[in-house]
């Protein structure tokens, strides 16, 4: 380690150290000073840390005993994360097979087919099998209320018929 001017020097292995980590941890220091990473020989990394606000000698000591506490945490998380592998990707397998036999409105949850994807009759709630009181035209009236500005009505609806009237005057 070496402190010239406003920067200090540290030299990591990369035996010890990932590059990976070494990465995230410079990316954590963007925000205090600028990190500048090369290469010093076959395995050895050569990082210079240069405050991007004068710094002492003290708080040069500071930012680099930080950047190797920030280097540790990410050098812990990528073996964690290593060691996790397979119960991660077993937890986002069932996820995904879950999700995939979610229930979907208007069709009966997974098992429960009369036949392939055969619809639950009108009016049903497919994931509590209660029915509604009303028609669903006149619940989602209630619900959204009266469209004055027509914002609700299809523009073939709102349109097209004006149009096909055009086109009959117009013969």
């Amino acid at each position: 380690m070496k402190n010239k001017g406003n920067k200090i020097v540290v030299f990591l292995n990369l035996k010890l150290y990932s590059l990976e980590a070494i990465y995230g941890a410079a990316y954590v220091f963007l925000d205090r000073a600028y990190v500048y990473l090369e290469e010093a020989a076959k395995s050895k990394v050569k990082v210079t840390l240069k405050g991007k606000n004068r710094l002492t000698e003290k708080g040069l000591e500071i930012l680099r005993d930080e950047f190797l506490n920030e280097l540790l945490n990410f050098s812990l998380r990528e073996q964690v994360s290593k060691s996790n592998k397979k119960i991660r990707e077993y937890i986002v397998a069932r996820a995904l097979s879950a999700a995939s036999s979610a229930v979907i409105p208007g069709r009966r949850p997974m098992g429960q087919e009369d036949g392939p994807g055969r619809k639950l009759s009108e009016g049903v709630i497919p994931w509590t099998g209660e029915r509604f009181k009303e028609k669903p035209s006149e619940k989602k009236e209630k619900i959204w209320g009266k469209d004055p500005l027509g914002i609700a009505v299809p523009w073939e609806e709102k349109y097209l018929a004006k149009k096909q009237l055009r086109k009959k005057k117009g013969k």
